[in-house]
């Protein structure tokens, strides 16, 4: 990013409302939504620094603005504290007001209530003297605040949206709170009053980034997402569809329209990420896009009415699809879909979900769930196994994704064919499963693990267990917390062995703890008793257990798992 595009500074709240300034909060972000929890956050955390403790000043976190002429900014991020800390001044002017209606020190106040207006709230333009609005919010809620709130008159409760009523509730609650602090401390009321602002506004400080178009914006948050800090990436692209059609002169039932669907969208994602639901959707049907480049390429493509109806359409089309990969237990699909879907989740795989929408789309069902299982076969092998990196998979999936969509490929032997290039083939599959450890302290990689072994179980046995259940446990036979010489393994062989795969077996919960650190001989006559088909076969095959065991079990494992994760027409 140009230095010129992009600057950052750290400027208090007074700093960053005077000289002129105003902020306009885009027409279609969202409404205001702060409730009372941020509200005594902000307002504790207020009064903290005015205690006079060790907190003399409250950081605010990043503001990030948009400006061409660094005179008017439009809050890309930062819309629910500037429009909350605005509410906060007219708090404080309200009780002014009250004391100049009082007739206490009426001039006096009378100046201070003008000064402190003109200052934080809005002024008369030297030109025109029309007024001018410090602080504009978005469509929905401006006039509203313009009308009612910032003229401290009535304030109507009927016939109003939700966020308008959340912003009255707002500016009575911080109301109150100043009424106590007012009774709660000494001195001249108004002067108190006055105070309280100048503090506030030397005290709360922002890191400000100002940014010159919605693309550096974007960037922006994408950088600082991958510092974790939370930014809406979402509202930002949501902004940029609907000026689309605010500057093609669009009615406002269309502007409604796509709101409620957005918005339908978004909600039905919950604590689904909707920039990865997008870049999924998107990369189904186009060409490859990084999260990086999604805006620009997104910019780019959508530039008119009917682009953006017809994304809103495609991201319709494809939700369902979607949620059914991310949370399967809770989809209408069929049993083999929800059980391979559930497969990839707990592989944590991601890369193969825009090639398994656009075959969502296309093909037929049995092709579907061909796909479904050629995508958790070549997981295995390709991600958890050999560990590959994910970038040229990722590339693939969407390539074969786009041929999909663009009706090249229609059925499963075409694709799966496109695909070649990240099926990894059995010898280097083999070879790799033979070496693999997999630490299964981690939760995922414990799942993996009770997956694998479940599988060879049941290409042992016939019995089907679901890795999932509470029933069994994942055995170490060297076990993870061995003491020292535990079976004749110097500390280096524990280390480097008790995660091998082939120290690994399945074997009843209460079996499990009861197996604990004791030698092999004594695990032994356990293991003979199991109902578990492969942790019989350890004690069957084994009268004592050392690293050349566990890699002679090993490479048996490898052998079946060559033959349990295949993809026929590619072998």
């Amino acid at each position: 990013m140009a230095a010129t595009n992009f600057k950052t500074e750290n400027n208090t709240f007074r700093k960053l409302i005077g000289n002129g300034l105003t902020y306009r909060i885009p027409r279609f972000q969202r409404d205001y939504s702060w409730t009372s929890d941020e509200w005594e956050d902000l307002w504790f955390d207020i009064l903290d620094t005015l205690r006079g403790g060790s907190e003399t000043a409250h950081y605010m976190g990043y503001l990030v603005l948009q400006s061409t002429d660094d005179k008017t900014f439009d809050v890309i991020d930062g819309q629910q504290r500037l429009t909350t800390i605005s509410l906060i001044v007219l708090a404080v002017l309200k009780n002014l007001q009250r004391l100049i209606d009082a007739g206490n020190d009426a001039a006096a106040n009378t100046q201070r209530l003008n000064q402190i207006r003109q200052t934080y709230i809005g002024y008369l333009d030297p030109v025109t003297l029309i007024p001018r609005p410090k602080l504009t919010l978005n469509r929905n809620n401006n006039n509203y605040f313009q009308t009612y709130l910032v003229p401290l008159g009535h304030l109507p409760q009927r016939g109003f949206r939700a966020s308008e009523h959340q912003l009255r509730k707002a500016f009575e609650w911080f109301d109150k709170q100043v009424s106590v602090y007012l009774r709660n401390s000494t001195g001249d009321e108004g002067k108190r009053l006055a105070q309280l602002i100048e503090d506030i506004s030397d005290r709360l400080f922002f890191t400000v980034i100002t940014v010159t178009d919605e693309l550096n914006a974007y960037k922006v948050f994408e950088t600082l997402n991958a510092r974790g800090v939370r930014l809406s990436a979402t509202d930002l692209l949501k902004n940029y569809l609907f000026s689309v059609l605010d500057r093609g002169g669009e009615t406002d039932h269309e502007l409604r329209n796509l709101e409620d669907r957005w918005e339908a969208i978004v909600g039905r994602l919950q604590s689904e990420n909707f920039p990865d639901f997008l870049r999924t959707h998107w990369n189904s049907r186009h060409n490859f896009a990084r999260h990086a480049d999604l805006f620009k390429t997104i910019r780019s493509r959508i530039a008119d009415r009917e682009a953006v109806f017809q994304l809103l359409r495609g991201m319709e089309e494809d939700l369902d699809t979607y949620l059914a990969l991310s949370s399967p237990e809770a989809s209408d699909w069929s049993l083999d879909d929800k059980q391979l879907a559930g497969v990839l989740k707990t592989f944590r795989v991601r890369q193969p979900f825009p090639l398994l929408l656009a075959a969502r789309r296309i093909f037929d069902a049995a092709d579907f769930t061909g796909l479904l299982r050629a995508t958790m076969v070549i997981s295995l092998r390709y991600n958890i196994i050999a560990a590959y990196s994910t970038a040229e998979q990722e590339r693939t999936y969407t390539a074969v994704a786009e041929r999909i969509a663009k009706g090249e490929l229609k059925q499963l032997g075409a694709a799966l064919q496109a695909m070649r290039n990240i099926y990894v083939e059995d010898k280097p599959f083999r070879a790799a499963f033979a070496e693999k450890s997999i630490r299964t302290t981690d939760s995922r990689n414990n799942r993996v693990v009770r997956f694998i072994l479940c599988a060879l179980e049941k290409h042992l046995s016939g019995q089907d267990y679901s890795f999932t259940s509470d029933a069994f446990n994942i055995e170490h036979v060297l076990p993870q917390s061995a003491p020292d010489g535990w079976g004749g393994f110097n500390n280096e062989e524990a280390d480097s062995m008790v995660y091998r795969l082939g120290n690994m077996t399945l074997m009843q919960s209460s079996n499990n703890r009861d197996a604990g650190t004791v030698e092999y001989a004594s695990k032994r006559d356990q293991y003979k008793e199991s109902g578990f088909a492969i942790t019989r076969k350890v004690a069957q095959e084994n009268t004592e257990w050392t690293p050349e065991r566990i890699a002679v079990r090993q490479s048996w494992m490898a052998d079946q798992a060559t033959s349990i994760w295949r993809v026929a027409q590619l072998g």
